[in-house]
């Protein structure tokens, strides 16, 4: 299982990410909230920039924005993202969001909140990479994980049985509920890190 890091709760974004840049994670998970699709409003695309410019790691940009059109177009110009993951529940051309995706050259997302049906996924598997399961409601870091998103994961796991897509979850992840995801390929993992005093004592514990 890869590891992604959420900055969103990270004291000093750019800190964190030169601090935990030489260890074991795989990328830096980037949450960009408009204010609208979530209440908060986080990573406008200086700071995403500046980030980018320090890490050594891919970025995996979580657009929990209403109208991704435009910040899609504003990440072409960084060189290391690895993904942009859109959500399902937007109010836009899905399939047309995901073509601009593709023509960034990154892998395509799909997020999926904790309460949306999981069927909404199926018109979308032949055009993704990602499935992000949120297994917290978006918006805020550090809630507690979803005890529901067990069985949720295996469903989603089930459904992309015949896909070469990758499972990706977000949303309560520790030490603790990293066992519960064992079906996932990339675990987010945010305030469990980056408000600990010994980050990289909390990722090798998540790496055992």
């Amino acid at each position: 299982m890869k590891l992604s890091v959420s900055l969103l709760n990270a004291e000093d974004k750019n800190k964190t990410t030169k601090k935990i840049n030489n260890t074991e994670i795989d990328y830096f998970h980037i949450d960009v909230m408009d204010g609208k699709f979530v209440s908060q409003l986080s990573f406008p695309l200086k700071e995403i920039q500046e980030i980018s410019n320090v890490s050594k790691k891919p970025l995996d940009i979580h657009l929990m924005v209403e109208d991704p059109s435009l910040i899609i177009e504003d990440l072409k110009e960084l060189s290391n993202i690895n993904n942009i993951t859109i959500h399902i529940e937007i109010d836009k051309d899905i399939n047309k969001m995901l073509s601009k995706i593709k023509e960034c050259g990154v892998k395509r997302g799909l997020a999926i909140k904790p309460n949306t049906d999981i069927n909404l996924l199926k018109p979308y598997l032949d055009n993704i990479d990602i499935i992000l399961i949120m297994t917290v409601e978006p918006g805020y870091g550090g809630q507690p994980f979803i005890e529901s998103s067990v069985e949720r994961i295996k469903k989603i796991k089930e459904l992309i049985e015949d896909y070469n897509i990758l499972l990706e979850v977000d949303g309560g992840i520790n030490d603790k509920t990293i066992k519960k995801i064992s079906l996932s390929d990339i675990a987010v993992v945010g305030s469990y890190i980056t408000t600990s005093d010994n980050m990289e004592e909390r990722i090798n514990n998540l790496l055992v």
